[in-house]
């Protein structure tokens, strides 16, 4: 396998891996919360991604994949309760803040991210633990491995999620398959019909649902597609646009919002334990575009 792996520093200082024989790649920022900020496959870039803002360092990052832990979504007044006192808790968590450290993996299929408890993550999270990401690109796909070690005395709560843009030509062309009847509306907090809410992506959309299959979306202007294959317990979906831009989040999360305080799909690691969570994204699968599709907008 020819692989190359190196640091650039054009348009902006990344770590690319680039299989040499196909072309795909990915571009990534350790010192950026981890980010991936480029995903290229079959010649095409899939992922959105704001340079301009990415070059604001005190603004959040559209676009890329940003990772979410040790919560999904946000917290009532930001502020979760832990046996050693309250802590505040930022939206999404802290790894998408904080340096990682970047690495080729053994088998060159791909790179690794590593990121442990620091002195600005135990001011917000009071746990010790090891975040090793593995982003693996196998030919028109990209597979995503989580591993949570808890090196805590305590058994230690989390969530986790990742957080991928994807361009789109148009919101307005866009036919989504796999959705469940009914789903979330993270906007209102309430349980609302999937087939409605899908009709409003060019209004902008946040929906939490829980599909029985994998999830793929379907640019129509060019017969592109993403499918989304999730592993139990990473098996919830949330669905987000944020018009104008022309993309579309398609997530994988382990546990709704606010999870660690309601008690709904909480995960829990005990002392010395490890997690595994994995999913992946497939682009143009066999080339073909299914048209027995579920929602039309």
């Amino acid at each position: 396998m020819d692989i190359e792996y190196s640091l650039k520093s054009h348009p902006y200082k990344h770590w690319e891996y680039l299989d040499i024989k196909t072309g795909n790649r990915l571009r990534v920022v350790p010192e950026r919360g981890g980010l991936i900020t480029e995903w290229k496959c079959q010649g095409k870039e899939l992922l959105y991604f704001d340079l301009d803002r990415f070059s604001q360092k005190e603004k959040s990052v559209r676009g890329g994949i940003p990772i979410l832990f040790p919560i999904c979504g946000d917290l009532p007044s930001g502020k979760m309760r832990f046996p050693e006192g309250d802590f505040v808790l930022p939206q999404h968590g802290f790894a998408r803040d904080n340096v990682w450290q970047i690495s080729l993996l053994p088998d060159r299929k791909g790179i690794k991210l590593i990121m442990c408890e620091n002195n600005q993550t135990l001011a917000l999270f009071p746990f010790s633990f090891m975040l090793e990401i593995e982003a693996r690109l196998i030919h028109n796909t990209l597979q995503l491995i989580a591993k949570i070690h808890n090196r805590s005395l305590a058994k230690m709560p989390f969530s986790l999620g990742f957080h991928p843009y994807f361009n789109v030509s148009n919101l307005n062309k866009i036919e989504i398959k796999g959705l469940p009847e009914k789903c979330l509306n993270h906007l209102s907090m309430r349980e609302v019909n999937t087939s409605e809410e899908i009709l409003k992506l060019e209004e902008g959309i946040d929906l939490l649902v829980n599909a029985q299959s994998a999830v793929k979306i379907i640019d129509l202007l060019n017969k592109d597609s993403i499918k989304l294959e999730q592993q139990s317990p990473m098996d919830l979906t949330v669905l987000w646009t944020d018009p104008p831009r022309q993309m579309i989040c398609l997530e994988p999360w382990t546990s709704p919002r606010q999870s660690l305080i309601s008690g709904d799909r909480k995960l829990q690691l005990n002392p010395g334990e490890t997690c595994i969570l994995s999913s992946r994204f497939v682009y143009n699968e066999l080339n073909l575009i299914d048209e027995s599709f579920i929602f039309k907008n």
